[in-house]
């Protein structure tokens, strides 16, 4: 218990410091770490949202001293997530594992996309398609709640590149606007799993407190950074992950 104890808060601490760098909850390093930790896929998402709680909020409120978080930006897109996390939460009890494994592996490489074709229609504004910026956050807020639901995310990982292609913001902002919105989809998805008896109170509590740390430090450093280092190291952890997941997809298929 006490060697777990200890990967679980290093664990967090990575997360953390994923969370204010990139704008994401941590779930993406933190799913995986409670896979091979030997819990099952629903408690690992499940522990994650609880996780994510901590992580995101901690970097949330540092954003907000500093003076770099918009609350109507992050409102917007939170209300619609609220919903769809309890959708995600729903389903997560009904699909096996490969398929959810497999499904955000897919999801990993259209993000990948969403972001490479935002660099290519950044100096083409005037050709870009005129999209109402109310529907665009109400989409993105929707997609992101479900994902932090159903795979125990925040969501951030597709809320980043559709706020930069929909709404034409910078990525440091998207990217601050994500993690404000993620304390509310990961409290809703976390209430979710709770319902449904998967969430693992002690290992998430370790893993959030980690990540408070972690947050902490990255986002103090995030608007100091060049925007095309964060644009890299973005998406360089999104190509890590869909290798990881289809493998781990596949394992779990083959495992049936």
């Amino acid at each position: 218990m006490l060697e777990n104890g200890w990967l679980l808060a290093f664990g967090g601490v990575g997360a953390g410091l994923l969370a204010g760098l990139l704008g994401i909850g941590g779930g993406t390093v933190l799913v995986p770490l409670l896979i091979v930790l030997g819990y099952v896929y629903d408690q690992a998402v499940a522990t994650s949202s609880l996780a994510i709680i901590l992580t995101s909020s901690s970097g949330t409120v540092q954003n907000w001293r500093m003076g770099y978080l918009d609350w109507q930006r992050v409102l917007y897109l939170a209300v619609p997530a609220l919903f769809t996390a309890q959708l995600g939460a729903y389903l997560v009890e009904k699909l096996p594992d490969y398929v959810k494994e497999a499904a955000f592996g897919v999801l990993l490489l259209v993000t990948i996309f969403l972001v490479a074709l935002k660099k290519r229609l950044r100096h083409q504004t005037a050709a870009s398609p005129k999209i109402n910026p109310l529907a665009a956050r109400i989409g993105t807020g929707a997609a992101a709640g479900l994902l932090a639901g159903l795979f125990g995310v925040g969501g951030g990982v597709i809320m980043v590149p559709l706020q930069m292609l929909l709404l034409s913001e910078p990525i440091k902002t998207a990217i601050q606007t994500s993690l404000g919105v993620i304390v509310i989809t990961s409290i809703s998805a976390a209430a979710g799993h709770a319902y449904h008896g998967n969430v693992l109170w002690l290992p998430g509590i370790i893993l959030g407190v980690g990540g408070i740390l972690g947050a902490q430090v990255s986002t103090r450093y995030l608007p100091k950074l060049p925007d095309k280092v964060v644009d890299f190291c973005f998406r360089a952890l999104l190509a890590i992950l869909v290798v990881y997941f289809f493998w781990q997809a596949w394992q779990s298929y083959q495992g049936m």
